[in-house]
């Protein structure tokens, strides 16, 4: 009689399978602490925006929902699949929660086409993301959301997610063996904005504005309207040469500048001297305020991205926070045709990760940031409480409030003036006081030279790293960064033109706070193609020299590297450093490859068997 009761029930919709489920406390087992009914497994759900009625049972194609409403409420079991049916409006967040197994992993697909996801009823939190704080409090909207949930599949080929408005495109929290396929995501009105150059004059220049980016002009100052959103240009703008496919920052400060629509797609912006508009070139500007990502990956593992396009992230790109293993493959990156801009600062920043990060015969391109960001974060020592106990914080105004240790993490005390590790100790107790500050307990005593202003990085919390087989091209600074003590291997990847090092491998404990230092770095197979110089640094943020070095074991192995300006390589405090088999191309008049290659401060450096040309006239 049980069985057939909540059989029946599975008959009706989720809305009634609830209620029934908490009226009858017999059957309260098949409610979840969330509230959400548990799903009975091997169940198919339907959606259709268009045809379909909340009311219905979602149990047939012929008999669909109409929202995410019903899968909201439910907890998906092994076998269970969702399948939207049709594209179309969406006012609510799909909401996932699904426990799979690997055998028999939830599914979610969606049938190819467009899908609107408007904010205004999704889904919102307070979310502390990494390197992009400054509205620490405001609520998030969030399109698609997985949370506590394991094993799941989301296909979507030919489907693209638009959003219609500020939101976090996916977010994926506390959750492990999560697949995204076939997936591409877009902004109706992407938050950076563009004009491109078409005459200029002593007095003017004249602009053509793209369609998709509205505009209104007061007293001859310009204002963006996107959706739910509106700005006035300040002086940080990036500009894109078409002929070159180079993107570089620059300086453009309103004073002075008058706007004058001359059309509803077209703009005249009068000055008493040119701030540096020039015909042919296209003009990006954007808030600068930090209060989104594109994406969210945070406390979770065994994530996967694979065969995904973004046309428009905006936000600090996919960050991946406290997260382990994570694989993104054949992820493109790229503006859609009319657009320059793709990503509204980095496209995948990582911190504090963990287990093996991924990133492979992918796209990255067109972003108002870095390509690819690795770090973990130095938090300062305010107080020594006792021999065991000390109370840190997060220093800088962008990066704090998320969960920076856990019990059993190993750490590694720092002095910040020469940037070494003094002390390897682990973590017995951690008590967050606040967003900003915690009280750690370690498993020893720290060593007497400890001094309030030291610094403490997660060693835990630190990833192998494998970039391979990736282009990466439109960039206005660096192409790739990584701060991680275990072994990173770059490989076999394009590298155009990007505006300052292709390659940076920094550590610093007084400006962003971004950890550490190196151990095991190889960089071979790779093509570097006029990138801004030196095009491979190295260049820890110490104030002091020691008898140790910063960073070691550097490999540059088998190159191709065509120079834009005469800097290859730089290094400082860096021991252990091989140069070999690279081929560099100049077009100057450098004949030894030495006049290539900065070292300072380091020692046990091997450059040999390099080859230098001049590149034909």
């Amino acid at each position: 009689m049980r069985y057939f009761t909540i059989k029946c029930l599975l008959l009706l919709s989720p809305f009634l399978i609830c209620n029934v489920l908490k009226a009858q406390n017999k059957l309260v087992e098949y409610l979840a602490p969330s509230g959400r009914c548990v799903s009975p497994g091997n169940r198919t759900y339907y959606i259709d925006p268009v045809k379909g009625n909340d009311g219905n049972t979602g149990l047939t194609s012929l008999k669909p929902w109409k929202t995410f409403k019903g899968i909201n409420r439910l907890i998906l079991s092994p076998g269970d699949v969702v399948e939207i049916l049709s594209p179309g409006g969406f006012f609510e967040t799909l909401s996932i929660m699904a426990h799979g197994t690997k055998d028999r992993p939830v599914k979610i697909w969606f049938a190819p086409g467009w899908y609107d996801f408007f904010p205004d009823g999704a889904y919102k939190a307070q979310l502390q993301i990494s390197n992009t704080n400054d509205v620490p409090y405001g609520l998030k909207a969030i399109a698609l959301m997985l949370d506590s949930s394991r094993f799941v599949n989301i296909d979507g080929a030919g489907a693209t997610v638009n959003l219609r408005g500020k939101m976090i495109e996916t977010y994926i929290n506390n959750s492990h063996h999560i697949k995204l396929n076939d997936l591409s995501f877009d902004y109706q009105r992407p938050t950076v904005s563009e004009f491109s150059v078409v005459t200029t004059t002593s007095k003017y220049a004249d602009a053509a504005v793209n369609t998709e980016y509205k505009f209104s002009i007061k007293d001859s100052t310009l204002t963006w309207l996107g959706e739910g959103w509106s700005y006035q240009p300040g002086s940080y703008w990036q500009v894109h040469d078409h002929a070159t496919n180079e993107l570089s920052r620059m300086e453009i400060p309103q004073v002075g500048l008058r706007y004058e629509a001359t059309g509803e797609h077209s703009l005249r912006i009068f000055f008493k001297n040119n701030p540096g508009f020039k015909k042919g070139l296209t003009y990006q500007n954007r808030d600068v305020t930090r209060d989104c990502a594109g994406f969210f990956i945070q406390k979770s593992s065994n994530i996967n991205l694979n065969n995904i396009r973004i046309y428009f992230m905006h936000g600090m790109g996919i960050v991946s926070q406290f997260s382990k293993n994570l694989s993104f493959n054949h992820v493109v990156v790229k503006a859609k045709d009319g657009r320059t801009c793709a990503a509204w600062a980095d496209i995948l920043h990582f911190s504090g990760c963990s287990g093996k990060i991924e990133i492979g015969g992918s796209y990255l391109s067109a972003a108002n940031d870095d390509a690819i960001n690795v770090h973990g974060t130095f938090l300062k020592i305010t107080e020594k409480l006792s021999a065991t106990q000390v109370k840190v914080r997060f220093m800088h105004d962008q990066t704090y409030g998320f969960d920076a240790f856990a019990v059993n993490d190993s750490i590694g005390l720092v002095h910040p003036a020469n940037l070494l590790t003094y002390q390897n100790n682990k973590v017995s107790k951690v008590e967050k006081l606040n967003n900003r500050e915690f009280l750690l307990n370690f498993s020893n005593p720290m060593h007497n030279d400890m001094q309030t202003g030291d610094v403490v990085e997660n060693i835990t919390a630190t990833p192998q790293v494998w970039i391979h087989h990736n282009t990466i091209e439109k960039i206005p600074t660096r192409g790739i960064l990584v701060t991680t003590p275990r072994k990173v291997i770059i490989e076999n990847n394009i590298i155009n033109r990007t505006h300052n090092s292709a390659i940076m491998i920094n550590d610093d404990a007084s400006s962003w706070y971004e950890s550490g230092a190196v151990k095991d770095v190889s960089i071979k197979n790779n093509t570097f193609y006029k990138c801004g110089g030196p095009v491979i640094a190295l260049s820890p943020e110490n104030r002091v020299k020691s008898t140790a070095r910063v960073h070691s074991g550097i490999q540059v192995i088998c190159n191709k590297i065509t120079l834009k300006d005469d800097q290859f390589f730089e290094a400082s405090s860096t021991s252990g450093i091989k140069v070999t088999g690279n081929k560099i191309t100049t077009t100057g008049s450098i004949k030894n490859i030495d006049q290539l290659i900065s070292l300072k401060d380091c020692q046990d450096t091997r450059v040999y068997n390099n080859q230098l040309t001049k590149q034909k006239e």
